[in-house]
């Protein structure tokens, strides 16, 4: 199971590429949709307030994934095995 710690440094790599490529998108096809004129620093703090939606969003389904219990390292085949085999009596 990943720690918090781990959850959360991967989730910033994620969003850290992520931004990078919201913004040049944004840069990239804002004029193709119409949108003309906006600024450089716009783009950055547009791009900033759904990076840090983004982030939250990979945190908390990280942490949410790892607490289900379909998910956890304990369900491998031998360990069910055994604890199956422990429930019948054998």
């Amino acid at each position: 199971m990943q720690t918090k710690t781990g959850s959360m440094i991967e989730a910033c790599a994620n969003v850290a590429v992520g931004y990078l490529v919201a913004v040049t998108s944004q840069i990239l096809v804002f004029p193709l949709v119409g949108i003309i004129g906006v600024e450089f620093h716009t783009n950055l703090l547009i791009g900033a307030i759904f990076t840090v939606i983004s982030l939250m969003r990979s945190y908390i389904l990280r942490r949410w994934f790892n607490s289900l219990k379909f998910f956890t390292e304990s369900d491998d085949f031998e360990v069910n095995q055994h604890k199956a085999n422990k429930f019948r009596g054998t």
